[in-house]
């Protein structure tokens, strides 16, 4: 029997680079984009950021689109950092790689690594935060541009005696379904198509745009047990978690065929 459908849900961009490697895998992967990446509206607190970096023993970049807005229009701001970059995962290390940064000066998980997230990075960069340490933290925002997402690193940054700071790099918006998409989900909604989730808020979003519609015949594969938790309050019948890693995303799907 074929795999399933596949809907993929990241932002645009992303969602466009998964598609094509599970396509080349052999999967029917489709594109729903669920959020919206959009620049931060006047970008001051922005700007400030980029001119007192050498403040900073360690930039945090929450996600590639954190470090491709950062280093957008920077002129060259990457090849000359003297603080390390810290990222998430595989596709934050892309986009500084890809935005100057040398592969020398970044720290994250391994390409391997169960988990892609603020626990499995702090794992490997906690011996470099003591008092007097500072780290900039660069992360997406709402809507009005004010920061979004999880405290998780920046309270253990503190207990380790480091001060933190962030700023907002981007927005994340809720994307607009058209009626193509809209087709999509109620065919995910039916169970006719797996959903993959790599972020909790892409849920959120999901719920806001269809509000009555019933979940409990959609399947999903999540990315991180917090995600896979999301879905299920969200009414998902069945939710498996699964790496984020392109071949344990591959067998997760294949399995529900």
């Amino acid at each position: 029997m074929p795999a399933p459908r596949v809907i993929v849900t990241r932002p645009a961009r992303e969602a466009a680079r998964w598609v094509e490697a599970l396509r080349a895998a052999g999967l029917d992967a489709q594109a729903l984009p669920l959020i919206a990446i959009e620049p931060v509206a006047g970008g001051k607190e922005l700007q400030a950021a980029r001119q007192c970096l050498d403040d900073y023993a360690a930039l945090m970049f929450v996600s590639a689109a954190a470090a491709e807005h950062f280093f957008n229009d920077a002129g060259g701001l990457a090849a000359g950092l003297r603080p390390r970059c810290w990222a998430t995962g595989p596709g934050t290390v892309r986009a500084l790689q890809q935005a100057g940064v040398p592969a020398s000066a970044i720290d994250a998980p391994a390409a391997d690594a169960e988990q892609f997230d603020s626990e499995a990075l702090w794992a490997r960069v906690h011996a470099q935060v003591h008092a007097g340490v500072r780290v900039l933290i660069v992360r997406g925002g709402d809507a009005s541009g004010q920061p979004a997402g999880r405290a998780w690193l920046a309270r253990e940054i503190a207990a380790a005696g480091g001060t933190c700071d962030t700023v907002v790099a981007y927005r994340r918006l809720p994307a607009p379904l058209d009626a193509a998409a809209r087709t999509l989900a109620g065919e995910g909604a039916r169970g006719e198509a797996v959903w993959l989730f790599s972020s909790a808020e892409a849920i959120v979003h999901l719920r806001a745009a269809l509000p009555v519609t019933a979940w409990t015949s959609a399947r999903a594969i999540a990315t991180h047990p917090r995600i896979a938790q999301a879905a299920r309050d969200a009414g998902f019948g069945t939710v498996r978690v699964s790496s984020p890693a392109l071949a344990a995303l591959i067998a997760s799907i294949e399995s529900f065929a």
